[in-house]
């Protein structure tokens, strides 16, 4: 439940009390959103003078921020986060829009935060674990698995939610889904013999 009196942090550091802050496939929506107008290194926020942020203490991921060791991810979410979801919203040069999921890591317990392509049904999305249709899995699939409870932004809209990996006739609808807002997935299952794993993200109740 979101508290107006959020702790106040300094966003320079990485450990942060609560609050949070995925790009290889994602989807999400806009409806009945929750007030995300404060919150830290974890999910972005509304900077001030001195540096520091305002926590949202009603994010529930808590811990260490971990940077992506990828250049061009941290890039992606600094702007993403840093300017409220209104710059770095896409992905690079294709003009298809992201959406920021924040996790935590299924060794380290670390908060992580990666972006993936928006796909959106009805208020829940589709992460995509694609990787390029690289061999392995990308390390958020085994994150979610073990550590289901994520933190969506999409723009400048912030929601609690669950991941769920999908199977049989559901998967299918997703990936339908995902192959509609980021085509190439298609051809990322083409060069892979694993079946790329789709989760669906969807509001945690409250």
């Amino acid at each position: 439940m979101h508290r107006a009196n959020g702790a106040v942090r300094n966003c320079s550091g990485r450990r942060f009390v609560s609050g949070v802050g995925l790009y290889q496939g994602i989807a999400a929506s806009a409806p009945g959103h929750r007030n995300a107008a404060a919150r830290c290194v974890g999910v972005g926020g509304h900077g001030r003078a001195d540096g520091a942020k305002v926590l949202d203490v009603g994010m529930t991921i808590e811990g260490e921020y971990i940077p992506s060791t990828a250049q061009w991810v941290r890039d992606q979410v600094d702007a993403y986060e840093g300017s409220g979801g209104t710059a770095g919203t896409t992905l690079r040069d294709t003009g298809l829009p992201v959406v920021i999921v924040t996790n935590r890591g299924a060794k380290t317990g670390a908060v992580r935060k990666t972006p993936l392509m928006r796909v959106e049904h009805e208020g829940s999305y589709a992460a995509v674990g694609s990787k390029g249709g690289a061999p392995q899995n990308p390390v958020w699939v085994y994150n979610l698995r073990k550590n289901p409870e994520v933190v969506v932004q999409d723009g400048p809209s912030t929601w609690e939610m669950t991941a769920r990996e999908l199977a049989g006739a559901e998967r299918e609808q997703w990936w339908e889904r995902a192959v509609a807002a980021y085509p190439p997935y298609t051809e990322y299952q083409q060069r892979t013999d694993r079946l790329i794993p789709v989760f669906v993200l969807e509001r945690t109740e409250v």
